[in-house]
């Protein structure tokens, strides 16, 4: 007999240890080319590419002359 995460005997006593969780496999693939490293990789290109023209506009010289500068 269960109650609220806990057990009863048959003599009436309460088992005071939690049920265990029942365990799975999470089958979705994490590396490669998925849709979320996509997804990623496209906004993170995004904002390095405002980064530079920020920088651009900021210190009104080019990336290039930037790191030839200092």
């Amino acid at each position: 007999m269960t109650n609220k995460g806990f057990t009863i005997n048959e003599r009436g006593q309460l088992n005071r240890f939690a049920i265990e969780p029942k365990i799975y496999v999470d089958e979705t693939p994490r590396t490669g080319f998925t849709e979320y490293a996509e997804k990623l990789n496209g906004r993170l290109a995004m904002i390095g590419f405002i980064s530079l023209i920020a920088l651009e506009v900021f210190t009104r010289h080019g990336l290039i002359s930037s790191l030839t500068n200092f």
